[in-house]
């Protein structure tokens, strides 16, 4: 089953630009990058080859080093080994897991070049010091990035196709969704327990059983430890120890990181590169304190103070829930029927940071204390540019329980009016607008 993605639009743009670049599709594993490439190269070419580095044999990757000077010879080896015929401008070529041979990735340059075909790489972990050795990185190289699936592309996958649309209706006339609000909550939680990543949720349509379905996300948490392992060189026993606190750190009412959690001496110098791995490996997202809200947020952004998301929520559950190693069908069932007694606030703050991660948009928030002046005091879990005014900065909060104050954003809005535009809280109640403050149903942070 292959799942319709919005990336795909993308692809087709590309496309039509008739290969003046090669396109890199990179995401963390297990995230549908091959399964895109080879439906693309499916319904939109004559024909396709997909290279496999991870498994490729020794003669397929002995033509990328003898014949890169001749093209002529490098094709037909190409389509000897491939028992496939290749057709000008009507072929796409498919370098898969294209960290594993470098050497692949260096030949872009002369392929885009030669103009003959259109070519789709796809790979993970391609910051890696080990996958870029020795190669100069093609500037004919277009990157785009492949996340989890969104809870739009989620909706579709279980035919629930209408859901979407009826949300945008509702976010752009800023009108409650009424009795339609529970279902989609409904909806939503099933999203954000099952998560994004494309197995877990062919396993959920197929059996609607949450413990496979929690069984196949450990696989990857266990991948992924073992990439850490394989690839983090010289400082991965860092990288797992940030990786499993994750949970941890965002448990607390204070969500920002705290290294003394892991080691009371540690300092941020000497793990920052083993956060920057996690970052290049896509397995999290990071979200950076700005110390002045406005425009231009990267300018002020506090790089020792930072949350850090896990790039799954589905994967997040099945790291907090670790009961025998496997989520209880009966855990399951409550959260999707909101009858577990338990703070689920980093669930879904989380799911935002996802959310807002998906739309491409860079992660930040506030967070000051001030112990002589409690109305300085205040903590804002994301700022975003304002959707519907650019040059202003909107501040967000995030709320799971029922009752709950918004106290920090009206302290917020109150210290940096003349800088922010709308402000947003996602809740998991239905749309309302009280005191110029938009509380929206969290489902509707795909819009913002």
């Amino acid at each position: 089953m292959v799942f319709k993605r919005k990336i795909y639009d993308q692809l087709l743009l590309w496309k039509e630009e008739e290969g003046k670049t090669a396109l890199l599709i990179e995401g963390a594993r297990r995230v549908g990058k091959t399964t895109i490439a080879q439906e693309f190269g499916k319904r939109e070419y004559k024909t396709h080859i997909l290279i496999d580095f991870s498994i490729a044999s020794f003669e397929m990757k002995s033509i990328f080093s003898q014949y890169a000077s001749n093209l002529d010879d490098f094709f037909f080896f190409l389509t000897t080994l491939t028992g496939t015929e290749l057709h000008m401008r009507d072929s796409l070529i498919i370098f898969d897991e294209v960290q594993l041979f470098p050497v692949a990735r260096g030949l872009i340059k002369h392929l885009v070049k030669d103009h003959r075909y259109d070519y789709i790489e796809t790979g993970s972990l391609l910051s890696i010091k080990q996958h870029v050795k020795d190669i100069l990185i093609p500037s004919e190289e277009r990157a785009i990035s492949l996340y989890p699936l969104d809870f739009e592309e989620f909706c579709i996958a279980i035919k629930q196709e209408s859901i979407p649309g009826v949300i945008k209706e509702h976010y752009e006339q800023l009108k409650p969704l009424g009795p339609l609000h529970s279902h989609i909550m409904k909806l939503f939680r099933e999203y954000i327990l099952v998560g994004g990543m494309p197995q877990a949720v062919l396993e959920f349509i197929q059996t609607n059983d949450y413990t496979r379905v929690d069984r196949i996300k450990r696989d990857i948490l266990r991948l992924y430890r073992n990439d850490i392992s394989k690839y983090a060189k010289g400082y991965e026993s860092k990288v797992l120890r940030i990786f499993d606190d994750i949970p941890s750190q965002l448990s607390k009412h204070e969500k920002k990181f705290k290294l003394s959690a892991i080691s009371k001496h540690a300092r941020f110098r000497e793990y920052e590169d083993a956060f920057m791995w996690l970052d290049e490996a896509m397995i999290v997202n990071i979200c950076f304190n700005a110390e002045d809200p406005q425009i231009g947020l990267a300018l002020y952004k506090d790089r020792l103070t930072l949350k850090l998301y896990l790039a799954d929520t589905g994967l997040l559950f099945s790291h907090v829930y670790d009961m025998n190693r496997e989520m209880h069908k009966d855990i399951a069932e409550k959260i999707v029927a909101d009858r577990l007694e338990a703070n689920h606030g980093m669930i879904f703050e989380n799911i935002v940071a996802q959310m807002l991660q998906a739309k491409n948009k860079k992660l930040y928030f506030y967070s000051r204390t001030d112990n002589t002046n409690s109305q300085n005091t205040m903590e804002i879990d994301f700022l975003i540019i304002d959707p519907h005014k650019p040059a202003k900065i909107s501040p967000i909060e995030v709320k799971s329980g029922k009752r709950y104050s918004s106290s920090s954003l009206i302290k917020f809005k109150r210290k940096f009016s003349s800088k922010i535009g709308q402000s947003y809280l996602l809740h998991t109640k239905d749309l309302m607008i009280k005191d110029d403050i938009h509380y929206l149903p969290i489902y509707m942070t795909m819009f913002l």
